[in-house]
């Protein structure tokens, strides 16, 4: 029986978020204080008093989470897991709950993460869409001859749960996208309200950026596998590590079979520390017999 800690991405943000952290556990007040000095402003108060509109920013949302998750796992002193993964973002957060980075580290990539991504939202208007209920190899299919057909950029990105793809791409391509999903015959295609085509080729410029930032950053030996998305299998290596957190930016988030990859290699048990209760939904849709529970 192994313990596994994950990580959510963007999305699970909320406004409050973290407030009840910081006002009862002097650890996680420390995080939240550490983060509004590297940042150079109170993102804290964005997070506790801010609007939902003001945590949608894709600058703030994303530094806003992985402070959020890193907070909650600390709050477990002496937690030691077997384990660890995140949802695209949140891979960010399980680098610092294995040792692989140094919190401050991980949120100046986070930051540059974030800005980077922003910026390539406004070179191409773009967007993405949950598809339900339809096989993920047709998902597939139907993006790659959209693609073909007419070279507008969309491609499978996150591999929630069964059931369950979200796709990515040019805002003329996710709309063909679903027309063609319903056809194929899924329940529902249904456009996400998002800045940008994360995970797809159109977020190349951020992946150069964020390259550079990471090549600079020190990874350290993790004193446990993180799966990662990309590869969905558990790596040692920092300079794979690396490797792997580049490509994400462009890749497929492949959450389901990191999950089944993590629960194949012994997990029993899934905490999730951060913001919301989303993967701990997900991965009782990818295999009923896991205990899960959630740090927040």
């Amino acid at each position: 029986m192994k313990h596994a800690y994950v990580f959510p991405g963007q999305g699970s943000q909320f406004s409050g978020m973290g407030k009840n952290l910081y006002d009862t556990n002097a650890i996680a007040k420390s995080v939240f204080e550490e983060a509004n000095d590297i940042l150079g402003f109170r993102i804290s108060d964005v997070m506790f008093t801010g609007s939902d509109e003001a945590l949608k920013q894709t600058d703030i949302t994303q530094p806003a989470v992985f402070i959020h998750a890193v907070a909650a796992f600390k709050t477990k002193s002496g937690a030691k897991p077997d384990m660890v993964a995140g949802h695209s973002l949140g891979e960010f957060s399980a680098l610092v709950a294995n040792e692989t980075l140094s919190f401050s580290d991980a949120l100046r990539l986070v930051s540059i993460r974030a800005k980077a991504m922003q910026k390539a939202c406004e070179i191409v208007p773009s967007t993405m869409a949950a598809i339900l209920a339809l096989d993920d190899d047709k998902v597939a299919a139907i993006c790659e001859n959209i693609f073909n057909e007419t070279g507008e950029v969309v491609v499978a990105a996150n591999y929630n749960c069964p059931g369950q793809l979200v796709i990515s791409g040019s805002v003329t391509g996710i709309n063909l996208a679903c027309e063609a999903m319903k056809t194929a015959g899924a329940k529902r295609a249904l456009v996400l309200p998002v800045g940008g085509a994360f995970h797809s080729p159109l977020m190349k410029s951020a992946e150069e950026e964020l390259a550079k930032a990471i090549h600079e950053t020190t990874f350290q030996t993790p004193n446990c596998p993180v799966y990662q998305n990309i590869i969905a299998e558990a790596v040692y290596e920092p300079a794979m590590i690396q490797k792997n957190l580049i490509a994400q930016l462009t890749g497929p988030v492949k959450w389901t079979q990191s999950v089944q990859a993590m629960i194949a290699d012994g997990a029993t048990h899934f905490s999730e520390c951060g913001p919301g209760k989303v993967l701990q939904g997900l991965i009782q849709k990818i295999n009923k017999e896991t205990i899960v529970d959630g740090i927040n």
